[in-house]
């Protein structure tokens, strides 16, 4: 049987890892920004990284909520589980990151490059991704709701199983894009050329929003509730 001596030693030096362990992760988050960083899990609300190249870091469950990232780069960055809700990214590049399950309530992608970007299950709800180019990402069961993707690129895009109810998508390409089994609820496609997608179904299209511009996929064809009212 161990000594209680044992005991208190066992402890101490336990003890003593935590607190050496929540040292370095306080050090880490104190890294100024940069290629490469290591920011996981550190709390960076409400700062100006405008313009910073954050290109291949990790920031898995990093919360940036209300940062300033306009104009960033976050080439090849880890941004699972990432926090953005009302984050500014105007204009910045996040192509090939990875952002599976990172979230982005309200937050400004507007001419944000997103190229290869892996979006799988990303919460995005109320996001502006106007003008914004999500060639060849994938975008499978993320959730855009009410999202604005007015002249977005999803050229080649994998939206399948995706919550695109009430998302705005006008004028936005979506050559090759997979929309099987999206949610398209009250979507608008208003001015929108459909017919080189895949995988949208009648009552998909049933349930969406277009137009007389509203271009559709052969076989599929215009609902008598269009054009939809104003909500």
């Amino acid at each position: 049987m161990a000594s209680p001596s044992r005991f208190c030693l066992l402890a101490l030096v336990s003890t003593f890892v935590l607190l050496l362990a929540g040292q370095e992760a306080v050090a880490a988050c104190n890294t100024s920004p940069g290629v490469g960083v290591d920011w996981t899990k550190c709390e960076k609300r409400r700062l100006n990284l405008s313009g910073q190249d954050l290109s291949k870091g990790v920031f898995a469950h990093t919360d940036f909520g209300r940062t300033d990232l306009k104009d960033a780069r976050f080439i090849g960055a880890d941004l699972s589980e990432a926090d953005f809700s009302n984050a500014r990214l105007t204009g910045a590049d996040l192509g090939k990151a990875r952002m599976i399950k990172t979230h982005g309530d309200r937050a400004d992608f507007a001419e944000a490059k997103l190229q290869g970007v892996d979006m799988t299950k990303a919460e995005m709800s109320r996001a502006d991704f106007t003008g914004a180019d999500f060639t060849g990402a994938v975008m499978i069961k993320a959730e855009l709701g009410r999202s604005n993707l007015s002249g977005a690129i999803l050229d080649g895009a994998d939206m399948s199983r995706s919550e695109i109810a009430r998302a705005i998508f006008k004028g936005a390409s979506l050559a090759g894009s997979n929309l099987s089994e999206a949610y398209t609820y009250l979507a608008r496609f208003e001015g929108t050329d459909l017919s080189q997608t895949k995988g949208l179904v009648q009552f998909q299209i049933d349930a969406a929003c277009g137009d007389d511009e509203t271009v559709l996929p052969a076989g599929l064809q215009r609902p008598a509730s269009w054009p939809c009212g104003e909500e």
